[in-house]
């Protein structure tokens, strides 16, 4: 991500989850974790999409937590199909909590959850449950999600939902049959396929466009 980043070893329900991390400077936003694409398909932090919504999140004030999913690389543990990946999911966060405290930080920092495709579909369950306990993530975006392989969680009307036009891997009418019963706006990229080749540029600004903080000089 940057030459500041770090790696963190967490301990999770499969044994440890390899995350890099950037922390944000004083005074922080909040804590930001991206979730990376299928696993069983090359899927992992180092992702070009998961890359950008990582370094625009940190560029925005947030403590960048990316992890790799259970049985990528490094992290230990097996392939759950979705299922224990939430939990890995959920240890990370409960880490970057701790480490929040930790460093004299706001106890109850804002949360957003991040994900591109199979990442998007484990962040919508994580989000389901925060809700749940009634410690709700600040904001959700979800990118080439995943709504054609998995259930997708219903989310918040304040979602960022990018998707592209062109995808060939989840077809863009899956994503509006999803989303039409939430009323919930989808962005599409014009010619973006699955991956978002040559337009990470336009993830980058229609996340900042979100938070409110257009490209300089725009």
């Amino acid at each position: 991500m940057t030459p500041n980043s770090r790696r963190v070893a967490v301990a999770g329900p499969a044994g440890r989850i390899d995350c890099t991390v950037d922390e944000a400077a004083a005074p922080s936003a909040g804590i930001a974790i991206v979730a990376h694409p299928h696993p069983l398909f090359g899927g992992h932090r180092d992702n070009k999409v998961v890359q950008t919504l990582g370094r625009t999140l940190h560029a925005l004030g947030y403590t960048v937590w990316l992890p790799d999913f259970r049985g990528v690389r490094e992290s230990e543990g097996i392939h759950d199909d979705g299922q224990g990946e939430v939990d890995d999911l959920a240890a990370v966060l409960k880490q970057a909590q701790n480490t929040s405290v930790e460093q004299g930080k706001l106890t109850e920092q804002p949360i957003v959850l991040a994900g591109f495709s199979f990442g998007s579909m484990v962040v919508t369950r994580l989000a389901t449950r925060l809700a749940a306990a009634h410690r709700p993530a600040y904001r959700l975006i979800l990118v080439g999600t995943a709504t054609s392989k998995w259930t997708v969680d219903p989310v918040p009307v304040d979602t960022l939902v990018i998707h592209g036009e062109n995808d060939e891997v989840v077809p863009l009418s899956t994503v509006f049959d999803w989303a039409r019963p939430q009323e919930l706006p989808v962005v599409v990229i014009p010619g973006a396929d699955h991956f978002f080749h040559r337009k990470l540029t336009l993830i980058k600004r229609l996340v900042r466009q979100a938070w409110g903080q257009p490209e300089p000089g725009l």
